[in-house]
Order: C-alpha cells, then sequence, then structure tokens
C-alpha cells in the first residue's frame, strides 16, 4: 500500500482544523440577536474586543464576511444570514445534548410579564435559555405596559415581571443592565426644529414615556404627542420619516437615528433599567438566579 504523500498529511491537518468554534458561534448570535458587539459581550460574558476577535476569527476560517459594522451599527451579510440559521441549529443540538446529561428536576408552569418591546427583544432568548436548563418549566408571556407588567406581581396575576424602568424601582426587583436614554432625531432632519417639540412616544404608562414628559416639563418646553406606538420600533419608524423625536435608549441609535446635538438644548434624561421581580416561588426564584447570572456584567477592557 502506498504511504500518504506529505501534501494528504497538509491537507488532513488543514482540514481538522477548519472545526467551528461553538464559544465563537455563541457569540455570533447575540450579536444578532441584540444587534450590539458590546451587549453581546455582555450575554456571553467576555470583553468586547474578546467577542471582535472571534468574529474575526469566525470571517477567516469561512473566507466570507459576516458582518457590517460601524461605530453604531451592526447588520447583516448575505453570508452572515446563512450563517445565523446554521449557528443556531448547530448550538441547539450542542445545548439539547448537554441537557440530556444535565436533567434539571424543576417543573411546573409560570406566567411572565413584559412590555411589548422586551417581549420581542429579549424574552425568546431568555425562555431559551431557561429550556434548556430547566426542560420541565414552561412559561406563559403577557405583554403590556411597564405599569401593568409590574401590577402583575402586586396583584398576583403573574410570577415574573421582567420590565423598563427609570429611576429607583417600585417594587422589589433585581436589575439586569442599564443604559443611557437619549434624545433620537433622523440625522438632518428638521423634527428637532419644531415648536412646540413632536414627540414619539409609548403608551401611558411607559417609564420611557414618563421620563421624556417629565424632562420636558421640568425645563418648560413645549411639545406635542405626534406619533404613539406600544412598541420602540413605532416609534423609531415616525423618527426615520422625520416625524418627530424620541427619548430612546442610546443603543438604538444607527447611522440614520442619532443624538439630538447640544445646540438644540434638549434636557438631560435619566438611565434606563431593564429588571425583573419574582414572586417568591421556586420556580420563579430559579428563573431570576438563571436571568441574572447570564447577564451579569462583567470586567471590560475595551469597547467596540
Amino acid at each position: 500500500m502506498q504511504k500518504n504523500s506529505t501534501s494528504d498529511i497538509i491537507m488532513c491537518r488543514e482540514t481538522a482544523n477548519r472545526t467551528l468554534n461553538l464559544d465563537a458561534l455563541r457569540s455570533f448570535v447575540a450579536i444578532c440577536e441584540t444587534g450590539s458587539f458590546r451587549r453581546a459581550a455582555a450575554r456571553v460574558h467576555k470583553s468586547p474586543s474578546a467577542v471582535s476577535l472571534q468574529i474575526g476569527k469566525l470571517e477567516e476560517l469561512l473566507g466570507v464576511r459576516l458582518l457590517d459594522r460601524d461605530a453604531r451599527h451592526v447588520a447583516l451579510t448575505d453570508q452572515g444570514g446563512t450563517l445565523l440559521g446554521q449557528a443556531r441549529r448547530i448550538l441547539g443540538m450542542n445545548d439539547e445534548t448537554l441537557a440530556l446529561f444535565r436533567r434539571s428536576a424543576l417543573v411546573g408552569r409560570l406566567c411572565l410579564s413584559a412590555p411589548h418591546d422586551l417581549g420581542v427583544s429579549l424574552v425568546p432568548g431568555l425562555l431559551r435559555r431557561l429550556a434548556e436548563v430547566h426542560p420541565g418549566v414552561h412559561v406563559d408571556v403577557r405583554l403590556g405596559t411597564s405599569d401593568a407588567v409590574q401590577k402583575g406581581i402586586t396583584d398576583g396575576s403573574a410570577n415574573l415581571a421582567l420590565f423598563n424602568d427609570v429611576g429607583a424601582s417600585a417594587i422589589q426587583a433585581h436589575d439586569l443592565f442599564s443604559e443611557p436614554l437619549k434624545w433620537l432625531v433622523l440625522d438632518g432632519g428638521q423634527a428637532v426644529q419644531q415648536d412646540p417639540l413632536p414627540l414619539a412616544v409609548a403608551d401611558v404608562g411607559c417609564a420611557w414615556r414618563d421620563a421624556a414628559l417629565n424632562a420636558l416639563q421640568t425645563v418648560g418646553r413645549a411639545y406635542r404627542i405626534a406619533y404613539s406606538s406600544d412598541t420602540s420600533m413605532g416609534q423609531v419608524a415616525a423618527l426615520r420619516a422625520d416625524l418627530a423625536v424620541a427619548a430612546l435608549p442610546l443603543s438604538l441609535a444607527d447611522r440614520d437615528l442619532i443624538e439630538a446635538p447640544s445646540h438644540y438644548d434638549l434636557p438631560q434624561l435619566p438611565l434606563t433599567h431593564i429588571r425583573v421581580a419574582d414572586d417568591g416561588s421556586e420556580l420563579a426564584r430559579a428563573f431570576v438566579e438563571l436571568v441574572a447570572a447570564d447577564m451579569r456584567p462583567r470586567p471590560r477592557v475595551a469597547t467596540e
């Protein structure tokens, strides 16, 4: 039998080295789901620079560009969109395999109340994580305003409340993460120049709405409600159409939506906090502990 040639040996070694890194795939999915290297880094417990390095190595391994990014915006390329579906399947199989050997004894049903924004952006990922760790726990989700969500805990109609908040919490809750609220406007738009100031806001009971109106009232700035939507995406649509300005988390800024320039003299806004509260039951506590551990901030050595 003829011995392997040197080129065959090199080819085998190269093939063996072309193995997708699960941690890198998890970071890639986190970026796609959060829209931010910073938030993805917090989710996977790495620094933003480490996550950026992972993506760079992943792109080098696959020989394609996965993400188009600048200082404010991250977008999937066509190749990145293809990888996203594959990455979720690979990670799902990995997590399913691990769960076969690490079954949780917890079983039961929970009711989770959350505002519409978090119901779309954050809750699906948290429920997927819960299913991985505690497959016997099932969660029913109800969406409403932040006020209604917190009321669900106080009146006993919900076991868990995940909500946006500003200032001190009115109920006992765990802080998950915080970021600045900013006045966002269309870059080069005219809405911010109008008097009274046209606003895009959520429904009554939204913490961001209250923060915006209180800030304007404190400085005596005239305003009018020009656009109302129960999700931030609706408000973003109004901003892109230059119909209004809005008080929104800074992470929603991108190449078209920017923080209002300082010469417009809009009032300072507070931090917005994502918080979770529970009814003290064993199942609810398990959910809170899991979420808090997954989203606990880690030291950051660099920013992207």
